[in-house]
């Protein structure tokens, strides 16, 4: 189907002025509406205002302009449909066989410091989503544009092509359009629900009954988990707008280093998460998803040399998490230890930087500061079909309300350590055993099958300075054997949530064995 008609309208005219003037000297007839009508008309380019074309003028400060038969009757009517083409006639309807619109800049507006809830509702474009849809919808007769990048190509075809675009162009301009407007609302609903939390009706339940991802390509990456896996990160939409102070792993940027890979983004992410559970300096080293060691600190430096003590054999290769801004001492140990893959902090001393970038490879990531709190995002895992969604394990502990169940109570420095111990656990995949010294740990059991597993590997990993030490664990123990290892590896004091049907044989082991225990009444499965 040539291209006779085309209606341009608007918000974004990157590139307008070029695409217009080519359609124009093809012989294309323009309609267009208010400001994008201005402008074609400010450089020459002949234009049909829509209201001449309606006969009906834009009316409500401009919030209807388009929403009229002549419009979307010549968008609308099949052309191979006699009783079509004799209504459209009847009724004094000329076809339009190209569309080109983007739409109100919504999502540029919502990302404002203090946009106000009136101005982000005017930017919501009914017209526009109208006209593209029914284009769209009507794709083997007309040709709908939402794209500026796409103007080029599209003035190459019709020229070479006698006016016409392949069917092939139809359906990708109807594809991409349909895209735009479901990106579109979903951005509109997204601004709503966040504005209007708490607000609208309960269903009964916290969670929505429909849930609406929205997320955009940052990145292809060179491959996946393995190298025949193919890979791409993309970026929560609606996370700027709620979250407009918070930091991510998204929003931060790299300072030096090649291309991160799939797995050092998902390393990376487990080092933020855990580091930002600390409001003292606190480092952490990652392998494969696991703390190798954690540590606080009175300083950072303390805290990388303390949690590189703990297991300087799985640190090769390493992701380093800090949760303060990185200065040149801690850059030097940095850069003296073994091989590291990364490390990701609030920000970085410009000296830091400098001895930080002399490590080619060394991939140094920004965060900005830890302000704002990301809690009440959902955790999303998926399955095949379907999709598992939870709150996000953003508990912390009350050391006021903790139960201590044994004849024997921890110290004070043995207390802060098993809160130490518990909020890391919580950052290792189940079964989770971390053996702390110090707000130190010193031996981490990880992703065992069995709970007395993950301790005799926390013992043999913390060897000899298991002595004196104390033990969360992200889950109860089922029977005695747990414990009866602790003990023989040295373990003074044990937190976890009890619940177990033998908590009491437990108990008692532990009173045997002269350990103090506490339980939370909290787990902290990770899976």
């Amino acid at each position: 189907m040539r291209v006779k008609r085309a209606l341009i309208s608007v918000s974004d005219k990157e590139g307008l002025e070029e695409f217009a003037r080519g359609l124009h000297e093809m012989g294309i007839e323009i309609l267009s509406t208010g400001g994008t009508a201005k402008l074609l008309l400010s450089v020459s380019i002949p234009v049909k205002m829509v209201s001449d074309w309606t006969g009906f003028p834009e009316i409500l400060g401009g919030r209807v302009k388009t929403l009229h038969p002549k419009i979307h009757g010549g968008l609308l009517a099949l052309r191979e449909n006699p009783g079509h083409m004799r209504e459209v006639q009847e009724h004094g309807i000329g076809l339009i066989d190209m569309v080109v619109v983007n739409l109100y800049p919504f999502e540029k507006v919502i990302q404002k410091e203090s946009v106000h809830l009136e101005e982000a509702i005017e930017n919501i474009d009914i017209g526009g989503p109208s006209m593209l849809r029914s284009a769209a919808k009507n794709f083997e007769s007309v040709s709908v544009i939402c794209n500026p990048e796409r103007y080029k190509e599209i003035l190459k075809e019709l020229k070479a092509n006698d006016l016409t675009l392949s069917r092939e162009t139809l359906v990708s301009l109807a594809i991409e359009a349909f895209s735009h407007t479901s990106w579109y609302d979903s951005m509109i609903h997204d601004f709503l629900s966040d504005a209007f939390k708490g607000k609208a009706p309960a269903n009964g339940s916290k969670f929505a009954k429909n849930i609406l991802l929205r997320y955009e390509k940052l990145q292809d990456l060179r491959y996946g988990e393995n190298p025949h896996q193919r890979a791409a990160f993309y970026k929560d939409a609606g996370f700027t707008f709620r979250k407009k102070k918070s930091a991510s792993i998204a929003s931060a940027r790299q300072l030096h280093g090649k291309e991160l890979s799939f797995n050092n983004i998902m390393d990376l992410e487990a080092a933020f998460q855990l580091v930002k559970e600390f409001g003292e300096p606190a480092a952490c080293i990652i392998k494969h998803n696991n703390p190798c060691g954690a540590a606080m600190g009175d300083t950072l430096t303390e805290a990388y040399k303390a949690a590189l003590e703990c297991d300087k054999a799985s640190a090769f290769g390493g992701i380093i998490g800090a949760n303060k801004r990185v200065k040149k001492d801690t850059a030097r140990e940095i850069v003296s230890s073994d091989f590291v893959e990364c490390i990701i902090a609030p920000g970085y001393e410009p000296d830091a930087l400098a001895l930080l970038k002399e490590k080619k490879n060394l991939r140094v990531i920004e965060t900005g500061e830890f302000g704002g709190d990301a809690d009440e995002e959902m955790d999303l895992k998926k399955v095949s079909g379907g999709l598992l969604v939870q709150d996000k394990d953003a508990g912390k502990l009350d050391a006021l309300n903790l139960k201590v169940v044994t004849k024997k109570k921890p110290s004070d420095e043995e207390l802060n350590s098993l809160i130490f111990g518990w909020t890391v656990a919580k950052h290792v995949q189940s079964n989770a055993i971390v053996l702390v010294k110090a707000q130190a740990t010193v031996g981490i059991g990880a992703g065992q099958m069995s709970r007395v597993d993950s301790v005799i590997i926390a013992a043999r990993k913390a060897g000899d300075r298991a002595r004196g030490s104390v033990l969360a664990s992200d889950a109860f123990f089922p029977k005695e054997d747990g414990v009866e290892m602790a003990a023989s590896a040295g373990v003074v004091a044990i937190i976890q949530p009890g619940g177990s049907i033998r908590d009491e044989e437990v108990i008692r082991t532990a009173d045997a064995k002269g350990i103090s225990m506490i339980f939370t009444g909290v787990r902290h499965f990770k899976h």
